[in-house]
């Protein structure tokens, strides 16, 4: 229902991707009239694109964690590690390393943790909200559950260890991890054990974001989608006084950046240094055939650092997370070992063969959660950094941020999801 105080404000939401349009929705149904701004010909062309397609409201694992740094070095070394690393003349690089660096410890992961948990469920909740204008069926969502396999007996050993105060995961055997994915058979004897939660989905983000932008563009309260790239934000009398873009200049009583990896360019014009840096990621998008033998569980290989999830009649593999900048070119090389991980993990899975091969910017903060909420400037919003996580958090940092523009007490603490600088 609308709220009567925010009817007659006009909001301009930059970005089209799953973010962006999660956030658009909500700000219309709680009141505002809503613009909605992307510089692609179409929505969900970004990140949101052929990403993991994992919903993963309970397994949470934030990057920077003790240890990851000797970690990081080894998977450098390795021909098909998960981690890049190019060095660039770009400061922001190298403060956000330090931040990163910062954060690994076993304290920060906790917290952080925590702090997503809280946003997973809350995003749970949001997307079954959702899911009474939006079917579930319109992108293909299932309740695939989710599975990390392991390798090492000691890296097995220490999750088990954690605890699990809500008694939600499964510990398995490698036998017992067969008998609930057969895919998994010929691994089995490669694995120390599996973690498996049940609740957790899996969907295409990319058709989420086509059958949103319907339901936004035909909302009452919207006002129209722009294409446009968007050069800066203005500044008059501390506050935002318009976007300058590529087809002119736009105002708007409230501005909500959502742009992925370009909010960190645009948040400059106005003076404010975004903890962003993008992480590059690769998939792979292959068709099943009648014979194939795809997982119907959503599968994470925990020491290649690979997720295996059957969307639709295709498996999507995706890995890797390459400091390279903005480099959006995809490496031949780097699908080359997203191929032979597939093909050596779950070889009749899927046609390797035919796959579409995908290279997306995902905008991670050094601690791994995102950055919800107000500015220094009282009518620009925040709801930016998702990481690998923009398709599991949108609808949950949505709702927050609907909270936070109203001035309403939100349902989970804000510790780590507001700009600090």
């Amino acid at each position: 229902m609308a709220n009567r105080s925010t009817s007659a404000q006009q909001v301009i939401v930059i970005g089209g991707g799953v973010v962006g349009l999660a956030s658009a929705w909500w700000l219309l149904e709680t009141g505002y009239r809503v613009t909605l701004v992307e510089q692609a010909a179409a929505v969900g062309l970004g990140s949101s694109y052929r990403n993991g397609g994992q919903l993963s409201y309970r397994y949470v694992a934030p990057l920077a964690d003790a240890g990851v740094p000797l970690k990081a070095l080894q998977w450098m070394l390795q021909p098909d590690g998960p981690m890049r690393f190019k060095p660039e003349a770009d400061w922001r690089q190298w403060r956000w390393l330090a931040r990163f660096l910062a954060c690994c410890n076993a304290r920060a992961n906790r917290r952080t943790t925590a702090t997503l948990l809280q946003l997973g469920e809350l995003s749970r909740n949001a997307m079954a909200q959702l899911a009474l204008v939006l079917p579930l069926s319109e992108f293909s969502w299932r309740n695939a559950g989710k599975l990390v396999v392991y390798r090492s007996r000691s890296a097995f050993d220490a999750v088990v260890a954690r605890p699990d105060p809500d008694h939600v995961r499964y510990v398995l055997s490698p036998a017992e991890i067969v008998q609930r994915e057969p895919a998994l058979a010929e691994l089995a004897p490669q694995l120390a054990g599996g973690i498996y939660n049940d609740g957790e989905a899996v969907a295409d983000c990319h058709a989420f974001c086509e059958a949103l932008a319907l339901r936004v563009r035909a909302h009452a309260r919207f006002t129209g989608m722009v294409q446009a790239a968007v050069r800066q934000l203005r500044v008059q009398r501390g506050r935002i006084d318009g976007l300058l873009t590529s087809a002119g200049s736009l105002h708007a009583d409230h501005y909500v950046l959502a742009a992925g990896v370009c909010s960190r360019s645009l948040a400059e014009t106005a003076g404010i240094a975004l903890p962003i840096y993008p992480l590059k990621g690769y998939s792979l998008t292959a068709p099943i055939r009648d014979h194939d033998r795809a997982p119907e569980i959503s599968v994470t290989d925990f020491e290649r650092k690979v997720l295996y999830a059957r969307i639709g009649n295709h498996l999507r593999v995706a890995a890797m997370a390459d400091l390279v900048g903005n480099d959006t070119a995809i490496d031949p090389h780097r699908i080359a070992s997203l191929q032979r991980l597939a093909r050596a993990t779950l070889p009749h899975a899927a046609d390797y063969g035919h796959a579409e091969s995908w290279a997306g910017l995902r905008p991670a903060t050094p601690h791994g959660a995102p950055i919800i909420g107000a500015t220094r400037y009282p009518n620009l919003w925040l709801n930016v950094g998702h990481g690998a996580l923009g398709f599991t958090f949108a609808c949950g940092t949505a709702a927050l941020l609907a909270d936070l523009m109203q001035g309403k007490s939100t349902p989970t603490t804000l510790n780590g999801l507001v700009l600090s600088n």
